[in-house]
């Protein structure tokens, strides 16, 4: 499976986690829902992307219960353990993982700004980023897939840009 980091940020958090290369619409069709907020991000991305939003929260509760009072010493024993790839989704809580949030892995890391609505694609050799696509939603009360058309709102800008 190819994959991607995503790196999420907003006034008060970040996050960063790897996933497939085919989340990466549906991560853009959950910013625009116009979300100001990670852990709003990732209610919006559950319809999308369940099974990806519930390892990213499971490896986040592993995150802050091995992580606390400023004693970083397990997450930068991953970092110095794991490849990029093989990292758990972790807080951006220092320097040592506000780098490895932005190092690419196979596919490249894009990063998602929440609060200045921006998208910056650091590396993403994987597809460029459209400002309106499609996404496959698991309608929960059917049980249907069907597929949904989104667009970023004209105040989300894409860096680069096409």
């Amino acid at each position: 499976m190819d994959t991607m980091r995503y790196t999420l940020v907003d006034e008060r958090s970040k996050i960063s986690f790897v996933g497939p290369v085919t989340a990466l619409p549906s991560v853009v069709a959950a910013c625009a829902t116009g979300v100001p907020t990670v852990d709003a991000f990732l209610d919006a991305l559950e319809r999308y992307q369940p099974r990806l939003v519930e390892s990213v929260r499971s490896g986040l509760a592993v995150f802050d219960e091995h992580n606390t009072n400023g004693n970083f010493s397990q997450i930068h024993g991953a970092l110095d353990y794991c490849k990029p790839q093989d990292l758990p989704p972790f807080r951006v809580v220092d320097a040592r993982t506000r780098e490895a949030s932005l190092t690419p892995v196979r596919a490249g890391v894009v990063l998602f700004n929440l609060s200045a609505r921006r998208i910056v694609q650091i590396q993403n050799t994987y597809a460029q980023i459209q400002r309106k696509g499609k996404v496959r939603v698991l309608d929960s009360e059917s049980q249907r897939v069907r597929v949904q058309r989104y667009e970023l709102p004209p105040e989300w800008s894409l860096v680069p840009e096409r």
